[in-house]
């Protein structure tokens, strides 16, 4: 059962603020427990995603301290919080075997994907109340944004929960 959507906004928010005050802070994650259930490892998953907010883009990046580009970005925090390898670039991501979600079925920890084109060409991690943290371009930052912003919103192919 979700919690109400005020307690819901209360979370992220608690969230938001726990990660600007370790914004600088750049240590790995611990692994996760032996035993440790799927929404154990989404939220380990969460909060090394908004822990990274405000890393450099860069592209083919794939560490905090080299910066990130997307994929880099998102197969890093799985391999870091969760211990799951994923593929290197965005559209390979899109094809590693999950249920496929719409956005009204999004829970925090799911993937999300966006084309431009045919193929996907870029991925986020699902953060609840409709936001996800991504690294969207050159000469930019690791961000929270928006999946209602217009060209977020345009471009939304599926999202994907990849820890069942």
């Amino acid at each position: 059962m979700a919690p109400p959507r005020g307690a819901r906004w209360l979370l992220l928010l608690a969230v938001l603020l726990l990660a600007a005050c370790s914004a600088g802070d750049r240590r790995e994650a611990p692994p996760p427990r032996p035993g440790s259930t799927q929404a154990d490892a989404a939220n380990a998953v969460l909060f090394r995603a908004i822990a990274l907010v405000g890393t450099p883009y860069r592209y083919g990046g794939n560490t905090p301290q080299g910066g990130f580009d997307c994929s880099g970005l998102v197969g890093y925090v799985f391999q870091d919080a969760a211990g799951l390898a994923l593929p290197r670039n965005s559209a390979r991501i899109a094809e590693v075997k999950g249920r496929k979600l719409g956005r009204s079925h999004l829970q925090a920890g799911d993937l999300v994907f966006f084309a431009a084109g045919r193929e996907v060409s870029h991925v986020g991690i699902y953060v609840g109340e409709q936001r996800f943290v991504h690294a969207p371009n050159r000469g930019g930052t690791v961000r929270l944004d928006s999946l209602d912003g217009a060209w977020w919103r345009e471009h939304f192919v599926y999202g994907k929960r990849v820890l069942d």
